[in-house]
């Protein structure tokens, strides 16, 4: 497959010219590390095509990407699926749509709801795995559409944190049945559509969907895609518009180049041949474990472990992991995620399998998992997360009012909104986490 932003960008280097134009460092300043890729860092010049007026190389790479993906349009992102998320939700709000969500999301979705002024539905998990993962029903979504009087749209995250997939599948039919639309933040999914039984949200019947390209594809770390559905929306443009909306004026081509390649590997018969090797080393591995450590169910490549159903503590499993050079993606208490890629290597593997084999729990969490809270809803998001604030002790926050959701990423899943009062559920929840402040309003 052909990649026309990288191959311009080295064609561009090489010449040699006289950078008359931005960036500052004219390809040759900077740290002595980074001076290679500062060669190929430009800007909007001529040739190089512009990412929300694309009608040249970046359009011609965005194309090869729906090809891959079987999309109506596939946009790039330069601010991760953060961008994306922002676009769909304001695509979302020109439509009227009211939005009824998983209560799962990542703090960026809230941060989207702040910008663009938009209150929620929640639909809770009937079944949780701690405050990051859960089974959400169908039904549920069905029962949140027929109560809506206005046109609406359901997001979900699929997969979830500890890798667990919704059921895309129904809640697309459920969606199509009430001519709603379906969001997915399938931003730990990008590689779902080339796995042996292909299950990316797309495929399933999404409407709108965001990959982020670095977590589990070799795109530099901020890249991702926006898929989309539906023709109608790619003959007026209004994806780019809403992208333009919030992106920056000034996007990286570092990282539009390693999405350009990722194209160029996902297109070869190697890259699918080298996901399935993973996969298979990946089941042998929970197979030889399988009765010492119990892994949670779920996409294939997030290899999640529960420390509470293994009888281990996760920080001190993930500790013993560190301590051997094999750093983990997250872990808490209750679980840690491992993730693997096409890029993951036997040699690897076995490095993991040998830390693995030498790892003595000496502490069991004790501590049982707890589901999302649910407290009262005061008043709207916007609202309560751009009023005057205040940080105090979460042990002191009982009957104050959330205001701007401030939690770590990873996980980034928010134990209790803006605009909700605090209960002693919130606060329980919180100090389980390790979250000792919290953010109200003053």
């Amino acid at each position: 497959m052909k990649t026309p932003v990288y191959d311009f960008l080295l064609s561009y280097a090489e010449s040699d010219p006289v950078r008359m134009h931005m960036p500052g460092h004219k390809g040759r300043y900077g740290a002595p590390a980074l001076r290679q890729a500062a060669a190929l860092d430009i800007t909007e010049i001529p040739g190089a095509d512009s990412l929300f007026e694309a009608d040249g190389i970046l359009a011609e790479s965005e194309r090869f990407a729906a090809s891959l993906y079987g999309t109506a349009q596939t946009l790039y992102s330069c601010g991760g699926s953060t961008l994306c998320i922002q676009a769909m939700l304001l695509l979302m709000k020109r439509e009227g749509r009211t939005i009824i969500a998983a209560r799962n999301v990542h703090r960026a979705f809230l941060n989207a709801c702040v910008l663009l002024d938009l209150s929620v539905t929640w639909i809770y998990p009937r079944e949780s795995d701690g405050i990051l993962s859960g089974t959400y029903a169908s039904e549920d979504f069905e029962a949140a559409l027929r109560a809506c009087h206005r046109p609406a749209c359901v997001y979900l995250t699929s997969p979830d944190y500890l890798g667990r997939m919704a059921d895309v599948a129904a809640i697309a039919d459920v969606c199509h049945k009430y001519h709603a639309k379906l969001l997915v933040d399938n931003a730990h999914g990008a590689h779902l559509a080339f796995l042996p039984v292909p299950c990316h949200p797309i495929q399933l019947g999404a409407d709108y969907c965001c990959d982020s390209a670095h977590k589990m594809l070799s795109g530099l770390t901020g890249t991702a895609y926006l898929h989309v559905r539906n023709d109608l929306d790619v003959q007026q443009d209004r994806v780019r518009d809403a992208m333009a909306m919030f992106g920056s004026t000034s996007p990286s081509y570092l990282l539009l180049a390693s999405l350009d390649w990722c194209n160029r590997e996902l297109a070869a018969p190697l890259f699918r041949e080298q996901l399935e090797t993973v996969l298979e080393q990946f089941q042998a591995l929970r197979c030889r474990f399988s009765d010492r450590f119990v892994f949670t169910a779920g996409e294939p490549l997030h290899l999640t472990i529960d420390a509470v159903q293994s009888c281990c503590h996760g920080v001190e499993l993930a500790e013993h992991l560190a301590a051997q050079r094999i750093v983990a993606e997250y872990a808490d208490a209750y679980h840690v995620v491992l993730l693997g890629s096409g890029a993951t290597t036997a040699a690897e593997l076995a490095r993991f399998s040998a830390a693995l084999d030498t790892f003595q729990p000496e502490t069991v969490c004790e501590v049982e998992k707890c589901a999302l809270p649910r407290p009262e809803r005061v008043c709207g998001i916007r609202e309560a997360a751009l009023a005057p604030q205040m940080v105090i002790p979460v042990a002191e926050s009982l009957g104050r009012i959330c205001a701007a959701v401030k939690v770590p990423c990873p996980p980034a899943v928010p134990i209790v909104l803006s605009g909700e009062r605090i209960d002693s559920d919130c606060i329980a929840v919180c100090q389980k986490y390790g979250i000792t402040r919290i953010c109200v309003v003053q």
